[in-house]
């Protein structure tokens, strides 16, 4: 029986500006992969290319993964089992976190294959670094509901959770949605309550800050379509 293959999980940049952030033995590892499960096709084919203009894009098998195509498990553990090695390529960050590379990495372990996450940065974890707020008790929640009063709940019980537990909450949205979700922060919560923004990591127009919530309902700055991470604390 042929040794299986290795799933690789690739971080990507958080902005085109990036590349400086990644290690150079990504770049090592992507030159030897022929198949990679990505979340966009687009983007993973100019990821690759700024890692080496030299890599051949149109001999490689792109394989989708995201919430209108879900990943070919099956595929994936046969081709892990016939010894060939698979990228996984997000659309920004860190596989598997917050995306549905996640079902790509069960299935190598259903087969045993080994699985490599590589190092690369993960927008959490710099916004969590950053926000001053609890590094050592903290939940990453992902999306908060869209309908209003479901989402005044979620953000309520949050707030109610990081007082009880000294627990910083990280949450996001849609970036064409970070305007509404502020406006609903500020509506939901006590005026000591800490809020930290981290809004367009690692690009040129970086911006972090932590204020109180009463110091937020005076600030006017404008978070559409900028991916962003939000943080709430109220342990202090």
């Amino acid at each position: 029986m042929s040794q299986s293959g290795k799933l690789y999980l690739i971080p990507t940049v958080l902005s085109a500006d990036a590349l400086f952030s990644l290690p150079p033995y990504i770049t090592d590892t992507v030159r030897q992969l022929r198949i990679f499960f990505v979340e966009n096709e687009r983007t993973a084919r100019r990821f690759l290319k700024a890692l080496d203009r030299s890599i051949d894009i149109d001999s490689l098998q792109l394989l989708l993964m995201n919430e209108h195509h879900p990943p070919d498990t099956a595929r994936a553990k046969k081709l892990l089992q016939e010894g060939h090695s698979i990228g996984v390529i997000s659309e920004a960050g860190c596989p598997a976190v917050a995306d549905p590379g996640n079902l790509v990495v069960q299935a190598a372990h259903q087969v045993q294959a080994t699985v490599v996450p590589l190092v690369g940065p993960n927008s959490m974890l710099l916004a969590l670094m950053a926000s001053g707020m609890n590094g050592q008790n903290f939940q990453f929640v992902g999306y908060l509901p869209v309908k209003p009063l479901d989402r005044a709940k979620a953000i309520k019980d949050l707030e109610s959770t990081s007082a009880k537990k000294q627990q910083t909450q990280l949450f996001i949205e849609a970036p064409y949605r970070n305007n509404q979700l502020l406006k609903d922060i500020l509506q939901n919560t006590s005026d000591r309550t800490l809020l930290c923004v981290a809004a367009d990591l690692t690009a040129p127009t970086e911006y972090i800050r932590t204020q109180t919530i009463a110091q937020w309902k005076k600030d006017t700055s404008d978070f559409h379509k900028r991916p962003a991470i939000f943080l709430l604390y109220a342990g202090q």
